[in-house]
């Protein structure tokens, strides 16, 4: 095993780590560890070759809202009014300090990304 440099060398990581999930191997085996650790090195070469950006701040709210089912008028306690709900996303008004705060410990959204509104 080592360090994934390639894209062919994390295309043949991919193929045994497939073999290894299919073979279903038993905690603590020797299977088992390199399946963690073929997962792990793919992470690494992936983080580093194909980041993700962190989403937008206003999507991430929708996106719990739809998770939650919350409509707009459920999230006036974390922005302080109905108007300031609105005015957020339409683009009008920018996040607060207090708004973030609310909606990350309320929400569960990252305060990093909605600290990028």
């Amino acid at each position: 095993m080592k360090v994934i440099k390639t894209a062919h060398e994390h295309e043949e990581a991919w193929q045994r780590l497939i073999v290894l999930i299919d073979e279903n191997p038993v905690e603590g085996s020797a299977k088992a560890d390199e399946l963690e650790l073929l997962a792990l090195l793919i992470e690494s070469y992936e983080v580093k070759h194909y980041p993700i950006d962190p989403p937008d701040p206003i999507e991430a709210i929708k996106f719990r809202m739809e998770q939650q089912g919350l409509k707009q008028k459920d999230l006036t306690p974390y922005f302080g009014s109905a108007s300031k709900v609105s005015e957020v996303f339409n683009g009008t008004r920018k996040l607060s300090i207090n708004m973030i705060r609310r909606l990350h410990e309320g929400l569960g959204i990252s305060a990093n990304v909605l600290i990028r509104a």
